[in-house]
């Protein structure tokens, strides 16, 4: 069996970039859900479209009809307000529309705030749990550049790389 070690990404447009290695690995082959990074890499390249295109200061629904047509030029399959039931020991106790739905494997949750903020980000945790999927595109665009993060349920960071380097010693 062929096991991958998993990386999860958090990234900012021409500003940083840290990279963090998982605590565990994965069976590839197990999860019918798992979206593969061409897919992310493709939906990335739509999101960096559209921000160029339309610039910040629009709602979030009109950022979310612009990459659906942008996917959809692109022949990627994309499903807007997609519905996930919330089950709680075997009974369903609510509803997530998530916001846009791609290939049925990656979720895109549209943002247009000030700063990405950890509750974004647990909230992109729990739309996964909630749904069964492995991966989200967390995204931002209310700046001049779109701001995303990839999410994957399971994954905890266990070390930074930073990009700044580090002062030289003395001697």
């Amino acid at each position: 069996m062929n096991r991958a070690s998993a990386f999860i990404g958090v990234h900012r447009r021409l500003t940083n970039l840290r990279i963090f290695r998982s605590a565990r690995h994965f069976e590839v082959a197990a999860d019918e859900h798992r979206c593969p990074d061409s897919l992310t890499d493709r939906v990335i390249g739509a999101i960096l479209e559209v921000s160029n295109t339309l610039g910040a200061g629009f709602l979030e629904k009109v950022y979310e009809r612009a990459l659906l047509r942008e996917l959809g030029l692109r022949g990627i399959r994309a499903t807007a307000q997609a519905l996930f039931v919330i089950s709680y020991k075997g009974q369903n106790i609510g509803e997530y529309y998530s916001d846009i739905l791609v290939e049925d494997v990656l979720v895109v949750e549209l943002k247009c705030v000030e700063r990405l903020a950890n509750e974004h980000m647990a909230q992109c945790l729990n739309y996964l749990r909630a749904s069964g999927r492995s991966v989200c595109l967390l995204v931002n665009f209310q700046r001049p550049k779109a701001e995303w993060r990839r999410i994957v349920n399971g994954y905890q960071a266990v070390e930074a790389v930073e990009t700044a380097p580090a002062p030289m010693p003395a001697s």
